[in-house]
């Protein structure tokens, strides 16, 4: 009689506590299916073949949509398409799995540069900065360099329009 109540109990906060799933995997691994077809978009990107790039990174999303990786890589597919707006939005999706990529924020930096964000570009580089510490990464100089050298379809001149009589 004295354990009923503590028997009871006991049930009642195991009966509200989430069950784990079999087989779930913790959210740092990716399904090697996925990093294969990263690899292929990866090279793919290499070889210039943007299209099939896209087609490969999506297809391992699709597989894991937690491979960060994949995002970055599509954002910077976006980038050479001069998609700017759809690689902060790639860019974005791989931040909110892990807020501190330092590489999904260089690539995201660089698409504000090239949609002129400038005063972004350099909160970005802020964050980078700091994440990086005193002695700095290989995504802050690419960041910077790109903020230096500002957006590259400012230089280029658009056609003059034929005036009509």
């Amino acid at each position: 009689m004295r354990l009923t109540p503590l028997v009871l109990c006991l049930g009642l906060a195991a009966s509200t506590m989430p069950g784990v799933l079999i087989g779930q995997r913790p959210d740092d691994q990716i399904a090697p299916q996925s990093v294969a077809l990263l690899k292929k978009g990866e090279a793919l990107i290499a070889q210039g073949k943007l299209l099939e790039a896209d087609e490969s990174l999506e297809t391992a999303l699709a597989v894991d949509p937690k491979n960060r990786a994949a995002f970055v890589d599509l954002a910077r597919v976006a980038i050479k398409q001069q998609l700017f707006g759809q690689a902060i939005r790639m860019t974005n999706k791989a931040l909110a799995l892990e807020p501190t990529d330092r590489s999904a924020l260089q690539v995201q930096g660089e698409a504000m540069v090239e949609l002129g964000a400038l005063p972004r570009a350099r909160e970005t580089l802020a964050k980078l900065q700091k994440l990086c510490g005193p002695k700095g990464c290989a995504e802050v100089a690419l960041l910077s360099t790109a903020i230096g050298r500002g957006p590259a379809l400012a230089a280029v001149k658009p056609a003059p329009t034929p005036k009509s009589n």
